[in-house]
């Protein structure tokens, strides 16, 4: 397959990074090469935990951020789509506003485990 070949999905167990990497409040872009192709997700920190989501706008399909690790809104209350505005609960991936409501992002099961996240 193509490395150009977009996967959505990873599996458990994959060890991402220590959580001090992401600042509390703050998110980062990762991007996995895996056999089938690559996988480009997001996650966000709150405190001891991590939240992950597939980097794709379920309005338009699209990256969610058109800058580098550039997920949240400047108060870091929210993820936000840099294409059409679109809000999302940091925690959830839920759509709060903007041409997505009802739908959100798709869940990317992390954890911490030792301080080091993990993917579930």
């Amino acid at each position: 397959m193509s490395q150009e070949t977009r996967v959505w999905s990873t599996p458990p167990g994959v060890r991402l990074g220590p959580l001090a990497m992401i600042p509390d409040g703050g998110a980062r872009n990762f991007v996995l090469q895996m056999k089938a192709g690559r996988f480009h997700g997001l996650a966000v920190r709150r405190g001891e935990r991590a939240f992950g989501f597939v980097d794709r706008c379920p309005h338009a399909g699209l990256p969610l951020a058109q800058t580098l690790d550039q997920y949240l809104t400047p108060d870091g209350a929210h993820i936000a789509c840099s294409w059409h505005g679109a809000l999302f609960e940091p925690e959830t991936g839920d759509c709060l506003a903007g041409p997505c409501v009802g739908r959100g992002l798709t869940p990317w099961p992390l954890g911490v485990v030792d301080g080091t996240i993990v993917t579930a």
